[in-house]
This record gives C-alpha cells, structure tokens and sequence, in this order.
C-alpha cells in the first residue's frame, strides 16, 4: 500500500519540571509533496503509513487496556457529523489544498493535544496522505514519537560518537488514523483508529468527543447481568420479600467479587441456555476457569457438550471429551499413556475424598 503525502506538519514538544507540568511546543516546518520527496522523513515515515493502516483492531477488545481501538465520533441524536469538533479539524486538515492552511490546522490541533493528560516530550507529526491505488480521498494521520534517551551515534575517525540531543524514534510511535479503513478502500466517516502502546492514554484523553466501544468482558458482563435480571424477574414474578432479596444479594456479591467461584445456583440446562445466548452475541467467546491449580480454556459453546462440570463423592470433576489428544513438542509420559476406563478414575476420586476425611490421628 503506497501513499503520496500531500502535506505534513512537524512539531517538537518538551516537558519540564515535576511530571511534566511545564510544555511548551515549536513547530519546525510545515512541508509540501514535493519537499516530502526529498527529505529524511520519507524514508523514517513511509512504511508507518502502511503498517498503521494495516494493524488489527477489534471493535470489542479483550481487554479495556488493549493499544488498538476504533472510535466513534459522538453526535446528539437527530445531529450529522459536523457537530463534532473533533471531526471537524480533522476534516479540515484531511481537505486542506494549501501549506499555509495546512499549518494553521495542525497548530490547532497541536494545542487541543497540548492540554490532554500525561502529554511528554517528543514529536508530533501530523500528516495528509492518499493510499495511491486504494482511495482518491486522503486520509489523516496524527504520529507521536517520544524522545529516546541516551541516543548515541557514529561520528567520525576523530570524535567516535556524538551525542543526539533529541533523538525520535518509531519504536512505540502513536498513532491517529482518519478515516477508519476496515478494509482496502473502504472508508468510514464515523470511525477513527488509535494506536496507544502505552498505559497512557494519550489520545483518549486529546479526542473528547469520540467514544469507543466496550471491552468484550465488560460487554460480556452486562449481557450476563440482563439474564440474571430476567431470570429473578421470571422467577419471582413480582413478589417481594426477604428470601427474593436474599437471592438478590448472593448474585450482587458474585457479580462485583474479584474472585470468581463457582456458585452451584442453576441447573445445567439454566446454563446451557444462557450460554446459547452468551454465544450468539459472541461466537468466539472462551470458557477458562482454574480447578485448583490446573488451568482449562475451551471454547464457551463447547459447555455441556464437550466440556462438562460434576461433583462426584464430594468432589469437582471437569470432564473434557473428544476423538483424540495432542501434544506440544516436548515428549512427555503421558503420551505413552494406556488411558483407563472412566469409572476407574472415578474410583481413584472417590478414595482422595476418603483420605481426607478421615482424622489425623
């Protein structure tokens, strides 16, 4: 994917003080296509374009923390985009036909940044630049490079090594991309594409008016809830009381508890079909639990029917079906293994919950 940069705007940020709280900026130079061509960022920036466009995002991330996003400009109901201010510079510097107007934009945009949380010293880039034979339209991107220290670099026979001062680098470069392009040439409006590698959020903070969707297990959780909802409702009908509020407070307890265990308050065809409901909301979703130290992750539709939870003699036993086994490369025992018949192993299950129970002395 090549792309011709129409304009690009170039500025240096520096913090000073106690975390930071003194930034100041300077705009170095705003550049046209043609001294794009001839200057060292083409070959420092040229494959960022792609690679940017090209990086996987998931709109439901597995994790809140996740460095790639998609978000959404935010607009009142019954309101088109241009109500959005972000958008709004965003198309501006995405339609800009002149260096002049260009510069202007990307000072802007530049001091909006200047008052977003945890900003630290390095470049910020701001670029206008069509993927060649996938779009007539531009794209914008937004590259935030920190300063790397104790950069040194080869000289010559009689000095060695000189000291870089301000070294950048594309290592953990941030990144804005506007419009969103889910695939080649298609391109959303609505939708931009953040890339943070970092625990702050540089960008979430700078775009305050763009919103981003949940994370799957957040999503997940709520869904989750709603069937909890709806089955206290089906169950008790509209009664009051001190049991159903009892009930209520054993769910509450488990829906904000940092350690999940297991609840044993639903038939397994209860769970069976809040699961079916889990799953068409979200076909790849997994079911990892811990039985004591041993850890499982299989699929969440594979619940009830190749993965299966018991209590036998007093004890948990997850039960885990299929045609065959395979291993990882290291060769261990147990591949040799003659598997015994199930009801052994039960046996050998019931005879560890005989050995506890029975008194030391």
């Amino acid at each position: 994917m090549d792309f011709t940069v129409h304009y690009l705007s170039f500025f240096v940020i520096q913090t000073e003080g106690p975390d930071g709280a003194s930034k100041t900026f300077k705009h170095f130079q705003t550049i046209d296509q043609d001294e794009y061509a001839e200057s060292e960022l083409k070959s420092f920036l040229d494959g960022e374009f792609q690679r940017i466009c090209k990086r996987k995002a998931e709109r439901h991330p597995n994790t809140e923390a996740a460095p790639t996003k998609i978000g959404r400009f935010i607009a009142e109901p019954g309101y088109d985009l241009d109500s959005n201010p972000n958008y709004n510079l965003m198309q501006r510097l995405r339609s800009s036909d002149s260096k002049e107007g260009f510069h202007g934009y990307a000072d802007e945009l530049v001091r909006m940044y200047m008052d977003a949380a945890a900003v630290r010293g390095g470049a910020l880039i701001i670029v206008q630049a069509t993927p060649v034979k996938h779009s007539s339209e531009p794209l914008l991107f937004v590259l935030k490079c920190d300063f790397e220290p104790k950069i040194a670099r080869i000289a010559d026979e009689k000095k060695l090594i000189s000291h870089v001062e301000m070294a950048i680098s594309a290592r953990n470069m941030k990144s804005i991309q506007y419009p969103y392009m889910p695939e080649e040439g298609m391109l959303e409006p609505w939708e931009l594409k953040i890339h943070q590698a970092s625990h702050a959020r540089y960008f979430e903070d700078f775009l305050r008016y763009v919103s981003y969707e949940k994370a799957m297990p957040e999503l997940m959780t709520e869904h989750m809830l709603t069937i909890v909802s709806e089955y206290m409702e089906e169950k008790w009908q509209g009664q009051e009381g001190e049991e159903r509020e009892q009930e209520a407070n054993v769910y509450e307890l488990w829906a904000h508890s940092e350690k999940r265990e297991l609840q044993e308050q639903w038939s397994e065809e209860q769970v069976a079909v809040a699961t079916e409901r889990l799953v068409e909301q979200q076909p790849n979703l997994s079911l990892t639990f811990k039985l004591d130290s041993v850890s499982v992750k299989a699929p969440l539709a594979e619940f009830g029917n190749s993965v299966h939870f018991a209590v036998y003699n007093g004890r948990y036993v997850a039960l885990i079906e299929g045609e065959g086994f395979q291993f990882d490369r290291s060769m261990l025992p147990v591949e040799l293994l003659q598997p015994p018949d199930l009801l052994e192993v039960l046996e050998k299950v019931g005879s560890k919950k005989q050995e506890d129970d029975e008194p030391p002395f």
